[in-house]
This record gives structure tokens, sequence and C-alpha cells, in this order.
């Protein structure tokens, strides 16, 4: 994470806070536009890490990430505030206590409507880049991956899906929706149809709309962001 202070624009200081859904004295929670990467991206811009410098206090400290979001999946992505917070919010995720709910685009509606994708997963590097793909239970690095999905509405041009990560694994739910034949819209890496109801898909049509979450103060709290131009109009057009 970035700690050296990051010198932000007029432009992305009032960007950045103009996502924000959701402040307390302890979280900031933001609605992450696709295309911005959580943190330590190649591509030489500033990552929404890098724009949390804009909410930096007198005494140098600053908002903290506590999870990320691959950089073309748009939605909620929560930040610490304080380091009780960060510590608290971190101990809930190893113990899965985030429950994370996403929409996407697929250009067929799964068969059956709704499940459980219970299929490991395994990290593999291609040049570069790193890809996950479905293994057998005894592969050796493979994880235990368990998704859930429903589908919500479905057209001849394809359907609206909510999908839950019931595990936290890189690209989950791009790869297990691939997996059973329905890949997400727009998702180049793993399959994904780049065009819906006649219509070129912008990006990787994956959403996460919402997240329910323990708070350091107690109980639960659930944030929901939107869902942005780009994916409504693409799921309008598909009469989803």
């Amino acid at each position: 994470m970035s700690r050296t202070p990051v010198a932000l624009s007029a432009e992305e200081i009032a960007a950045v806070r103009s996502w924000v859904i959701h402040e307390d004295p302890h979280v900031i929670a933001f609605a992450k536009p696709s295309g911005l990467s959580s943190q330590g991206g190649r591509i030489q811009a500033h990552t929404l890490d890098d724009l949390l410098w804009a909410f930096a206090r007198s005494n140098g400290k600053r908002p903290e990430l506590v999870h990320r979001l691959d950089r073309d999946t748009s939605g909620v992505i929560l930040a610490a505030k304080t380091k009780p917070a960060a510590g608290f919010l971190g101990k809930a995720i190893q113990a899965r206590r985030f429950e994370k709910t996403y929409l996407a685009l697929v250009a067929a509606a799964p068969e059956p409507s709704s499940g459980t994708i219970d299929t490991p997963l395994i990290r593999q590097e291609v040049g570069r880049e790193s890809y996950m793909r479905i293994a057998e239970p005894d592969t050796p690095g493979a994880q235990a991956s368990q998704s859930r999905y429903q589908t919500l509405s479905a057209s001849a041009e394809g359907a609206l899906v909510e999908l839950e990560p019931r595990t936290g694994r890189m690209h989950q739910l791009r790869v297990h929706m691939a997996s059973i034949g329905r890949p997400l819209v727009g998702d180049v890496r793993y399959g994904g149809a780049l065009t819906l109801a006649g219509r070129s898909a912008p990006r990787l049509m994956l959403h996460a709309a919402r997240l329910r979450f323990p708070h350091p103060e107690g109980g639960e709290r659930i944030v929901e962001a939107p869902l942005p131009e780009d994916f409504d109009g693409l799921r309008s057009a598909a009469g989803l």
C-alpha cells in the first residue's frame, strides 16, 4: 500500500469523493468505477489505494483498503479509517463474515437457473499474466472454491444473474461461471461474449452490488452500489 503521500489533482480528489456511498468514524465505502485498479496495477496510473490520500488527516493517517476488486469490476469496496477498524475487518474477512453479492450479465440463462458451483481453482502464470483454472480436488496447489448463482431475469438475448462468492479466490466468479458454460459478458480472459443484444460490451459485466459486513461498533452494515450506466444500458438493451 502507498505509504508515501501521492500528489493528486483537483479532478482526482473530486472524483474519489464523489464515489463515497457510506462513511462513518470507522469505515468508508466507495462505488469503484470499472477500469480503476484497487492497488498496485502495472499501468502507470493512480489506483484507488493512491486516491485514498484525498482523505488523509493532518497527522498523515489515511484510510486503508480492506479487500480488493478486479480492475474491470465495478461496485462496493471498503476501506478502514483507523488501525483498530482495519484489524477488526481483516479478522472478519478471514472468518468469512463478509457477504458479497454481485450482479453479472451472461449470454444465456444458466441451467439449472440457480445453484452452487463447488469446484477447486488453481492459479496459473502465463507470461506476466495470472489466470485461474478449474482443477481436480487432489491437484497440488488447488484451492477449494465455492460460488452461488441465481438467475434474476432472462430473455432471448441473455440473462442477469446474482452471484455470491463463498470463498475469495482470484477471478473466482468469472472462472466458475465459465466452467458451467456461462462466461460473463465482456470477459475477454475467460471466453465471454463481447456483444449482447447487438451492442458491444464496453467491459467485463460484473458489478459488486452489495456488501454486508460486521461493523467495529457492533452489529452489521449493508452498503449498496447502484448499477453504473454502462451495465444498466446493456441490461436494458437485452430486455433484462
